[in-house]
């Protein structure tokens, strides 16, 4: 399971690794957000209205789920049960909040933070990608400070300062 601040480069780290390491299975989350541009329902995420987030929530259909930034994310738990299942390593790209419930609904589950080299770092990034304007970028970063403090709560911190360093990490941490 992978978690860490907004803007710190999951996604592309997790694009890395699944280009150098395909056998591992990626968890495809829910969320009511909107699509950005190039992304794809079922591929990036799957996309879907507040109020089948909620009956798939209420239906226990979710590993763990999370709202922010005014949309709601989660991930479905029977596919990531049967690809656990059939021995497939498995990795969860979440939020604290997230890794938070995996962490007592699977205790034995390896969660590792991805942190930035700095925090000026992480303002950097998130300002430079333009998804979002100055109040979202204001209100990751202040999110971000919060799941900084909470690295500890981690088996495992990796910091992305290399992206294929940290996708080597991950993948050698999976194979421990």
């Amino acid at each position: 399971m992978l978690s860490g601040p907004s803007g710190v480069g999951k996604g592309s780290v997790v694009q890395v690794l699944r280009t150098r390491h395909p056998d591992v299975w990626l968890s495809v989350s829910v969320t009511t957000r909107s699509p950005r541009p190039g992304e794809r329902n079922g591929v990036e995420y799957f996309f879907v209205d507040q109020s089948a987030f909620d009956r798939m929530a209420a239906a226990g259909e979710l590993l763990e789920h999370d709202a922010h930034m005014g949309a709601s994310y989660g991930t479905p738990r029977q596919a990531v049960e049967e690809q656990l299942a059939l021995g497939t390593p498995v990795l969860l790209e979440i939020d604290l909040q997230g890794a938070r419930q995996v962490r007592a609904r699977m205790p034995d589950a390896q969660l590792v933070f991805l942190s930035p080299p700095s925090f000026d770092e992480l303002a950097r990034r998130l300002v430079g990608r333009g998804t979002e304007d100055d109040d979202a970028v204001r209100e990751r970063l202040d999110r971000a400070r919060l799941e900084m403090a909470a690295e500890d709560e981690f088996d495992v911190v990796v910091v992305n300062d290399d992206l294929e360093t940290a996708a080597d990490r991950l993948v050698a941490l999976m194979s421990a």
